[in-house]
């Protein structure tokens, strides 16, 4: 039940019950001569036993309305500015100054606010050394193997699709008859070919994925698409704005916009791709999204590490990851992540 409702209900019943109780202990205590008064004697037509609970009763619900909306507004707008503070937002809630509960209730938003953003901030430090520092032991002798059975799979398996993707364009290049059965067999062949390109490529990223290196998120972005349009048959585009950040943070979304893009040419069957990172309202918003057949989340098996491990990295930044996927629409990644100085820096 909603405290609009609740309210009128309970307004209208408080004064039911007064109008019955007050009217009944006067009389009680100076009784009528002739109780039939109560009923004779009229008010705007109506008989005094029932003009005065009626009345009480609509003034209750009037009244039971007006505060029921005041505090749902109220009430709403706490919701909202928990929102806000979720969303990593900054918190703007005033309410009723006059009224002691809601300074507190603002007072205990900012301590939230002020809590999560610390807390981010601490998440991000942390984030920040574990890149400088944990990694380097175990991931440089996982980096050496993979660099071992990307360089075989380039060398052989890579450069056998690329040859046999040019002879079967010569092929079908060749034939006159382009609408016979051997031709759509040579067609899909080549369809098939051109898919296995994509999958070994996407492979090869997973399995060497390229460092920034001393590189900057920027540039890391730039150099990577930028190969990309070269070897990829798809429209690749790029927004990228100048934002400070730690190296934790920039190390986290290159590694999601590499994962991103593997299961792009992987899975996605997409035309073209696009890629944004801007500063908006002290948050860090990169943005991946495609034209591809799309998926259904409850549903998707192929994909679900790489989901899950895009999801690990965002949160260990501080930051929010959300996929927005449609079926033969294309795919949406968004990624948020407060922008919070850590070294007394000015950041725009």
């Amino acid at each position: 039940m909603s405290i609009l409702i609740r309210q009128i209900i309970r307004s209208a019943a408080i004064s039911f019950a007064m109008s019955i109780l007050l009217p009944s202990l006067v009389f009680f205590i100076y009784p009528l001569s002739d109780w039939s008064l109560l009923w004779n004697r009229k008010i705007m037509n109506f008989p005094f036993a029932l003009f005065l609970p009626i009345t009480s009763v609509i003034l209750g619900v009037l009244y039971g309305a007006i505060s029921g909306v005041y505090w749902k507004r109220q009430l709403a707008e706490v919701g909202d500015e928990l929102y806000k503070i979720s969303q990593g937002s900054a918190s703007s809630f005033e309410g009723n100054t006059q009224v002691q509960e809601f300074a507190r209730i603002s007072a205990q938003l900012e301590n939230v606010r002020r809590h999560i953003a610390e807390r981010a901030k601490s998440v991000q430090k942390l984030s920040n050394e574990k890149v400088k520092d944990q990694e380097k032991y175990i991931q440089e002798i996982i980096s050496q193997e993979r660099n071992r059975l990307a360089r075989e799979l380039h060398d052989s398996v890579s450069q056998q699709l690329f040859a046999a993707s040019m002879l079967m364009s010569a092929i079908t290049e060749s034939r006159q008859d382009t609408d016979s059965n051997e031709m759509k067999q040579l067609k899909l062949t080549e369809s098939v070919i051109h898919q296995s390109q994509l999958e070994m490529r996407a492979l090869l990223l997973h399995l060497r994925p390229v460092p920034l290196r001393g590189k900057s998120l920027q540039e890391g972005i730039t150099s990577l698409l930028g190969e990309l349009v070269q070897k990829v048959p798809m429209k690749i585009t790029w927004k990228i704005e100048p934002v400070s950040m730690d190296r934790g943070i920039e190390d986290h979304l290159f590694r999601i916009l590499q994962e991103s893009v593997s299961n792009t040419l992987r899975h996605a069957k997409a035309s073209s791709l696009e890629v944004s990172l801007i500063s908006r309202d002290g948050l860090i918003i990169f943005i991946i999204a495609d034209d591809g057949c799309g998926f259904r989340s409850e549903n998707s098996k192929a994909g679900s590490y790489g989901l899950h491990n895009m999801q690990e990295r965002a949160a260990e930044i501080g930051g929010t990851m959300k996929i927005v996927s449609v079926i033969n629409k294309g795919t949406r990644l968004e990624v948020k992540v407060p922008l919070i100085s850590t070294g007394g820096e000015d950041i725009d």
